[in-house]
């Protein structure tokens, strides 16, 4: 809201920014797979994504309290990021807690005060087709005035993002001075609101907005790519113009399969 409110007690309204992101690589080979998911491991390894979901409970303007992450075996890492409104002193914070502080053991979890930060990650490839992919999870869950809708912009530019799925939606009520209740806080109409404009022109973006209920979501698709850009270990001179169109097709319906939720086959 424009005018702040006057609360009575503590903001109580929940906000939870939910989203997956995917990205679609061509492997032609069965080594070509396992060599790129090793190479997303390493890219997008739970010390990584730690850094990342550090720099988000920053831009949002929130306090780590603890954080635990795990690498797994044969592939994939999740984080989880305890966080508080405001900081805490050290007899605030249960000792298990260790306030970000880690030393990068294969497994760590954190935590906050009132709200959450999780990642978790997916590699995958398809068995005959020679398409990769890799899925992104993320949760920000806040209570207060921080709101999650702050990183959304570094969260997609963290990845590289072919197929988004955004769902935004807010909880409980909080009242006022006088004892009137706030389902909401803020002004929004669309996810895309807090998307910058240099991003949303990549891709085509459909809105599914249930208002009533203050819940919002968003889907969105690369309206265009570079064949270049999706070849895991060899160029688009190494292969012959029937090749390049019949990768970009594969390429193409993998993304329109993702996005639409169906297989065309």
């Amino acid at each position: 809201m424009e005018n702040k409110l006057k609360l009575y007690g503590f903001n109580n309204l929940t906000k939870t920014l939910s989203f997956n992101i995917y990205d679609i690589c061509y492997t032609k080979t069965k080594e070509d797979q396992k060599k790129y998911i090793e190479y997303i491991d390493e890219q997008y390894n739970a010390k990584r994504l730690t850094n990342i979901l550090s720099d988000v409970t920053n831009m949002i303007g929130a306090c780590i309290l603890n954080i635990a992450k795990q690498d797994y075996d044969p592939q994939g890492a999740s984080v989880t990021i305890l966080i508080s409104e405001a900081p805490l002193s050290d007899d605030e914070i249960d000792d298990s807690c260790n306030k970000g502080l880690i030393d990068y053991r294969d497994s760590v979890v954190g935590h906050l005060d009132k709200s959450h930060i999780t990642v978790h990650t997916y590699p995958e490839s398809h068995p005959m087709d020679g398409i990769s992919t890799f899925r992104v999870d993320i949760d920000v869950s806040t209570c207060g005035e921080i709101s999650p809708l702050k990183a959304l912009n570094y969260l997609i530019k963290s990845f590289d993002s072919d197929i988004l799925n955004l769902d935004y939606r807010v909880r409980g009520f909080t009242r006022d001075v006088d004892g009137h209740k706030h389902y909401i806080d803020h002004k929004i109409t669309s996810i895309q609101n807090y998307i910058d404009d240099s991003i949303l022109e990549d891709y085509s973006a459909i809105d599914i907005n249930v208002y009533q209920e203050k819940i919002f979501h968003t889907k969105m698709l690369l309206k265009q790519f570079e064949l270049d850009n999706y070849l895991f270990s060899i160029t688009s001179d190494d292969l012959s113009e029937e090749e390049r169109k019949d990768i970009r097709g594969k390429l193409r319906t993998e993304m329109e399969e993702i996005y639409y939720g169906k297989n065309y086959e």
